[in-house]
């Protein structure tokens, strides 16, 4: 069996061996049909999975949606580990392939717990209070099936983006540009909708996890060097034929890394380093700079990212409404989320094949909002989606006072549940704009040798924001109490007050664009991008700027 790491500990792909070419548009179907079944598997469960939770494991509301942040948390953050493996250690076709199996035996394992009366709990007796829990070993196999489909998304979400970007090959930079925002768009629509369809190429892929760690031990080890403000009176280290032979001045104190102190001792008679976590080159240096300088833009989109995580409370809310679209047929509660999905959809084919071209046609020149503004729109949105949301829960719960079902939280009161739509078309739109714009900016911005990473840098944002929203669900249902010291987040939604809980994520969202603006000034133009790309620029930037 061959080994996928050749002798330079660069990663060979199985399907691609000393070919170049890329497998272009063709490939792109079917890692983008592969990554759909597996967002299909754990986006469409997890919708339903807070009324199974309820209802057939009889677990508190609120504890519920808090299993589930855990478990989003989970599937979000481990595409990370799968990335840096597959950098690392065993390329993108073996990690995809794994995720699809490990996936298929997760969604396996919770339909047994569905199929098999003794996975779960029994029945509740007729005219008994009391009804009896979820034991440890049901429980146990609940999770291990939640955990598997987590590892399986790991697998398959780590390298599915980057690995189809890949497949566009070098092109014209004009027209590039132009195809990868159009494939960064339709890849999010298309996951969003919807083992087979996986056999492709693949690409060389060389690890730079290892560089970033050398460069901090190396700056730690030469903490005691005092930089001069010439860059010029030091010598540097840098890679044969690199354009980069001194660092930049931003972050400084790492380029003490790249610094050469003594050639005979630091560098062996071919050039390289001889203790590589003492000395670095100048192309590791930058490269760890900015992955630090993505940071506080990432940081802003797992802040929105919380607006978009109220889906199992927003589900208790439908389920409390009317949702009869005719006299015979009323929308399932758990179903209201697609919604979101379809209007992701609807924006971004408006946004690429009615605003853009017609914005291109009025200008005469190819047009396009900035990356930046694409992500401040989106974060901007997110806080007038939150603000309707707090709209519409006043008015379900003031209906439900005035009608007399205070003490009935399931009652299906006389307000219809297609308010809810609203939530979910703006919802929708900053998901579009912030969710693509952030996936492209990390992808374009960090280095190549971090392009797995950098397609999961986002994944890892929504990590964290379940962890986040988790954390802020106890702190409001522990400190945050009505007049009769009832929670904003009581397990009897007519009492509590979700209304105040959905403004104070408008305010915090609010916060966060004028944050996300500081940031975004700080940073600096994109690659690529003059003066004129930067957010003091036009709205509407050129793409050749």
């Amino acid at each position: 069996m061959e080994d996928p790491l050749d002798h330079k500990g660069i990663i060979r792909e199985p399907l691609l061996g000393s070919s170049s070419k890329k497998g272009g548009v063709r490939a792109l179907i079917f890692i983008i049909v592969n990554e759909a079944f597996e967002r299909l598997a754990n986006y469409g469960l997890s919708t339903n999975l807070i009324l199974y939770l309820t209802r057939e494991y009889r677990i508190d509301a609120v504890n519920g949606a808090q299993i589930l942040y855990l478990h989003s948390a989970a599937t979000n953050f481990t595409p990370f580990i799968g990335a840096f493996l597959a950098d690392t250690y065993v390329g993108r076709y073996f990690m995809i392939g794994s995720g699809c199996i490990a996936c298929l035996l997760g969604v396996i394992l919770l339909w047994l717990t569905a199929m098999i009366p003794g996975a779960r709990p029994p029945p509740c007796v007729q005219f008994h209070d009391s009804c009896e829990s979820a034991s440890t070993s049901q429980l146990l196999l609940l999770y291990s099936s939640l955990g598997l489909m987590a590892i399986g998304a790991g697998g398959i979400r780590s390298s599915s983006l980057a690995f189809g970007a890949d497949q566009l090959g070098k092109r014209d930079k004009l027209q590039r540009a132009g195809i990868l925002e159009s494939f960064f768009s339709w890849y999010y629509a298309t996951v969003s909708v919807a083992l087979l369809p996986f056999l492709s190429s693949q690409r060389l892929r060389q690890a730079g996890w290892m560089d970033f760690a050398r460069v901090l031990a190396a700056s730690f080890r030469k903490r005691s060097i005092k930089l001069s403000s010439q860059v010029t009176d030091h010598v540097y280290h840098h890679r044969k034929g690199s354009k980069l032979v001194v660092p930049t001045e931003k972050l400084r104190f790492l380029n003490k890394a790249c610094v050469i102190r003594n050639p005979e001792e630091d560098l062996i008679s071919d050039g390289r380093a001889s203790n590589p976590w003492s000395l670095c080159t100048v192309d590791e240096v930058e490269e760890l700079k900015s992955l630090i300088k993505v940071i506080p833009i990432w940081s802003t989109g797992v802040l929105m990212s919380i607006n978009v995580l109220q889906h199992s409370f927003i589900v208790f809310q439908a389920s409390t409404m009317d949702r009869h679209i005719t006299s015979k047929f009323q929308v399932p509660a758990a179903s209201f989320t697609a919604f979101q999905l379809f209007s992701s959809v609807i924006w971004i084919a408006l946004y690429d094949r009615v605003a853009i071209p017609l914005a291109s046609k009025i200008r005469g020149k190819p047009t396009r909002l900035s990356l930046k503004q694409r992500i401040g729109i989106g974060i901007l949105s997110s806080s007038a989606a939150m603000a309707a949301l707090a709209i519409i829960e006043t008015a379900r719960r003031e209906t439900a006072i005035k009608d007399g079902f205070s003490d009935d939280p399931d009652a299906v009161l006389p307000i219809s549940a297609m308010w809810l739509l609203l939530y979910f078309f703006i919802t929708g739109f900053a998901e579009a704009f912030c969710g693509i714009g952030q996936n492209e900016f990390f992808y374009t911005e960090l280095p190549k040798t971090m392009s797995s990473v950098a397609s999961n840098l986002f994944e890892m944002g929504l990590s964290v924001s379940n962890l986040v929203a988790g954390l802020l669900v106890m702190i409001v249902r522990n400190f945050f109490k009505t007049k009769d010291q009832e929670s904003w987040l009581s397990s009897n939604i007519n009492k509590g007050h979700y209304d105040y809980y959905y403004w104070l994520l408008a305010g915090l969202s609010l916060v966060n664009f004028i944050y996300y603006r500081t940031c975004s000034k700080a940073y600096g133009p994109c690659k690529g991008q003059g003066v004129n790309a930067t957010d003091e620029g036009e709205a509407l930037t050129d793409e050749d700027s």
